[in-house]
């Protein structure tokens, strides 16, 4: 038995949130293209969010499309190895990537759950909605007690 899980060996982690004005389903090699094309098209935005405070992510030259691929292919395995769990924003209307949720275990003791959204610029107006829902979400349907939004 793993004493130090991430989330309990029973606990069934949500595949899906939605919203009027976005869904969330759990980020894979699937959305490459549409994933690469949205974060890439709003590097400086990303960098000055909430939790983005490294500057380390997203790369300001970027990356090829064969590189976020082995990113997305890594969150995927995070998710289904229940060490990690990150979740596409998708426009409900088009099934567009416009941002990312990314949860994973914190550092720090004071914390069970790092917290860490971004929405595109062109998007900018979901940037507030996605962190709030985000937090009620993880309030109503995950274990955590003690989640760090990162500055939200």
């Amino acid at each position: 038995m793993v004493t130090n899980a991430f989330v309990p060996a029973d606990f069934v982690p949500p595949t899906s949130l939605e919203t009027e004005g976005f869904r969330l389903e759990p980020l894979g090699p699937l959305h490459n293209e549409s994933d690469h094309a949205a974060w890439t098209s709003s590097i400086e935005h990303i960098r000055s969010t909430p939790g983005y405070p490294d500057g380390g992510w997203p790369p300001p030259a970027g990356m090829s499309l064969a590189e976020n691929l082995a990113d997305l292919t890594r969150h995927a395995a995070d998710f289904e190895a229940r060490r990690g769990f990150t979740f596409t924003v998708l426009e409900p209307s088009v099934d567009e990537v416009v941002g990312c949720v990314y949860l994973y275990p914190s550092a720090s003791p004071e914390h069970d759950v790092e917290v860490q959204t971004w929405v595109t610029a062109t998007r900018a107006d979901l940037d507030g909605v996605l962190a709030d829902v985000v937090a009620d979400w993880l309030s109503d349907a995950w274990p955590w007690k003690r989640p760090d939004r990162l500055g939200r």
